[in-house]
């Protein structure tokens, strides 16, 4: 059983996470009179965006697919807004439905009570040279730490070893650092072509080990072209109307290393959760010699990087594109909802929002901040219905310590 210094009963919902999924599942319940408690681990909202992105980060999707619910982007912001645009944004929507996270608290463990038939969430926060155990206690509890909690690590053979520096794109900013120095980029989704991109547009000699769209076909954004599509035909024929305009583009893009997976753009999204990429202009970077394109790596020494195709080049960095897990199974105490493995809800979309015994979960459907808005508000529906079913009789009574 979780046991802390304090004690403290939460009336509404405990929303653990402040991103996106956080801030929008606490605006569609305050928007049904229902206050609730937003636990942060770190110092701000929406610390991977703030954090953990890179300078030149904007949204790869329209906007209007990136909308939290009940606040529209302002008409001012472009069809994709930059990093510190969305950031603005959520520090506009937090205001404006008056979320207050308590930042700095780091959820350790969180179950729920069969005795007192209530969730237990306990947390610690570092105030300076002490921390505070403090437990919460509630009838609800909503995950929304997200997909991409925890920054992930390849395993390749020698890369300790490696003579140059080695970040993850958590930590990279942008390319400056690297001018005049020869990159190898591990990862080909979206943000290792765009980390390529930048490492060329500050004078470095980027290499990337890696199916790919232009970001707008036909005068129109792809995604949203996409989306149409999809109201008339099944996704296997929209894929495949994707696929022979993006060839008619782009051209056959596996003379330049980059090879397509066995399954169409918008299957592997709902499949796996891979995005497809969205070009910005890294392809012409590709095709003009500016980005080389490397297969897997066999191994390193010491600056030595060796590839399944038998060559062998010497780098001076490496940075991982290598994308971001769930953290859900470290700290969370339930074996129903979430799956052990990858920490991802076990029911397929749309049915992955909720859990029993007033157990939620948002942001994790692989549908970007489109799924986030649906979540959102499923749970803020299901736990209205009960706050309200639940006027006229007591609500459960304050545990003791």
């Amino acid at each position: 059983m979780c046991c802390s210094h304090q004690l403290v009963w939460v009336q509404g919902p405990i929303v653990v996470g402040a991103g996106p999924s956080g801030l929008a599942a606490a605006a569609c319940l305050k928007e049904k009179g229902i206050d609730s408690l937003v636990l942060e681990r770190s110092s701000c909202l929406a610390p991977l965006w703030q954090l953990k992105m890179y300078d030149r980060l904007s949204l790869h999707l329209p906007r209007q697919f990136c909308e939290l619910p009940l606040f529209p982007f302002p008409a001012s912001y472009p069809d994709y807004p930059t990093k510190q645009q969305f950031v603005a944004y959520l520090e506009s929507y937090a205001a404006k439905f008056g979320i207050n996270p308590m930042y700095n608290h780091t959820v350790v463990c969180a179950e729920f009570d069969e005795r007192l038939m209530l969730w237990r969430v306990r947390t610690t926060q570092a105030t300076g040279m002490m921390e505070d155990d403090v437990e919460y206690v509630s009838q609800w509890l909503v995950v929304a730490t997200g997909e991409n909690s925890e920054a992930v690590l390849p395993m390749i053979d020698g890369l300790e070893e490696f003579r140059g520096s080695v970040i993850h794109t958590s930590a990279y900013k942008s390319g400056s650092k690297f001018a005049g120095k020869t990159v190898l980029v591990v990862g080909c989704g979206n943000s290792g072509m765009e980390v390529c991109l930048d490492l060329c547009n500050h004078n470095g000699y980027p290499h990337i080990v890696v199916h790919i769209l232009p970001r707008e076909m036909l005068g129109q954004p792809t995604f949203r072209l996409a989306m149409w599509l999809l109201k008339w035909l099944p996704i296997h024929i929209v894929d495949r109307i994707l696929l022979l305009v993006a060839r008619a583009i782009l051209g056959d893009t596996s003379q330049f290393g980059l090879k397509r997976p066995s399954l169409g753009p918008l299957e592997l999204k709902s499949l796996s959760g891979k995005t497809p990429i969205l070009d910005i202009g890294t392809l012409a970077k590709i095709k003009s010699g500016d980005i080389k394109v490397r297969p897997a790596i066999r191994r390193i020494a010491g600056q030595q990087v060796k590839f399944v195709d038998g060559r062998s080049e010497q780098f001076d960095a490496i940075v991982l594109a290598t994308g971001y897990k769930s953290n859900v199974p470290c700290w969370l105490k339930d074996q129903g909802l979430f799956s052990e493995k990858d920490g991802l809800p076990r029911k397929a979309f749309p049915n992955g929002w909720k859990g029993e015994r007033g157990l939620y979960s948002v942001g994790f459907s692989r549908r970007g901040l489109m799924g986030t808005a649906a979540d959102a508000r499923r749970i803020a529906h299901d736990i209205h219905m009960q706050w309200k079913s639940s006027k006229g009789r007591s609500r459960p009574a304050k545990p003791s310590p």
